[in-house]
């Protein structure tokens, strides 16, 4: 109730930003800290948040790489993202993240650009009211909201440590989330489950997958402190924004849920700004493994701490993902 009340007041936190804060506010002394261009990829830049953290991003002198499903779309928001900032460097590549075959296209294609990676946003993410399954028979929401993003991460990782190394800049990968997953228990939480529920509910395949976002910050997090690396990884809320996913969800969970989520409702630029802080603040530097809200660290639930759990599943999905791209000889 507390942590509900500052939210509703706009209450900064420690940081001195609270829910109010826009991302064009929580960036604006940033440009001058980094040279230009730093190169930042954002799946899901098409729509919603993604397309006001692009915009901010680019605002702010970094090279945009959008990687999009639907190349149009994300021509038409190149276009708008240069009309506000004619200098803008902006990238359009093809992914599906529900694919792992097309991520790994992805990749290589970027990484034969020979471009640096500073920062990477994985803020795509779906909502699916139906079960559907993804090409390689993953469950829809787990496949793009998760594993495309694990996979992506793991690919891309060198190369975020290999650009840090070389300019002196930590890299900063950023992982969305959400505050529904702590409606998630820790014997409903399996994978595979995730990967074919014999009986499926959109709104808990949504929670089970910002889950397994957060135990992938962490467990990513472990593994860079390890090998030393300048890069650190953080999973964020950006709140409940009236998006595509939130009209999605509207009908699927209680009448009286959805009136109380509309009274917290932030605007697109609101619900952009922690993704942006800890993108490029440098009050988040060195901060690593941990989850924000409202531009501050905070509390996410047991199952999504447990260090053990997060181990576990990053394993597991590493198997999987190797017998999905390299099935045995039929």
């Amino acid at each position: 109730m507390k942590e509900t009340l500052k939210h509703l007041a706009g209450i900064a936190g420690p940081s001195g930003y609270g829910s109010n804060a826009t991302a064009e506010q929580v960036t604006e002394d940033c440009a001058s800290l980094f040279p230009p261009y730093l190169t930042a990829i954002i799946t899901g830049a098409t729509s919603g948040i993604g397309v006001e953290t692009a915009r901010v991003l680019a605002k702010r002198g970094v090279r945009i790489v959008m990687p999009a499903r639907n190349l149009k779309k994300a021509s038409e928001v190149k276009e708008m993202i240069q009309k506000d900032t004619p200098n803008a460097e902006i990238i359009t590549m093809d992914i599906d993240m529900s694919s792992l075959a097309s991520v790994n296209r992805f990749c290589s294609d970027f990484l034969a650009l020979g471009l640096p990676l500073n920062i990477l946003i994985n803020n795509a993410g779906i909502y699916s009211k139906n079960l559907e399954f993804s090409e390689e028979k993953i469950e829809m929401t787990f496949a793009t909201n998760y594993l495309g993003h694990y996979l992506l991460t793991d690919l891309l990782i060198n190369k975020m440590i290999e650009t840090a190394e070389s300019t002196g800049i930590q890299g900063r990968i950023i992982s969305l989330s959400s505050a529904i997953h702590s409606w998630v228990k820790r014997g409903a939480f399996s994978l595979s489950q995730m990967l074919c529920p014999k009986k499926y509910n959109g709104t808990c395949a949504y929670a089970k997958s910002k889950v397994a976002n957060i135990l992938h910050a962490k467990e990513v997090a472990r593994q860079l402190k390890e090998r030393n690396a300048r890069v650190i990884i953080n999973a964020v809320h950006p709140g409940i924004i009236k998006t595509g996913i939130i009209r999605a969800h509207k009908g699927f969970v209680t009448d009286s849920l959805y009136f109380i989520a509309s009274r917290l409702l932030k605007s697109i630029s609101q619900g952009a700004s922690t993704t942006c802080y800890v993108a490029l603040s440098p009050q988040s530097a060195g901060i690593s493994g941990k989850y924000f809200t409202d531009c501050n660290e905070s509390n996410c639930s047991a199952l999504a701490n447990d260090e053990t759990e997060a181990q576990h599943l990053w394993r597991q999905s590493r198997a999987l993902i190797h017998k999905r791209l390299h099935p045995p000889p039929a």
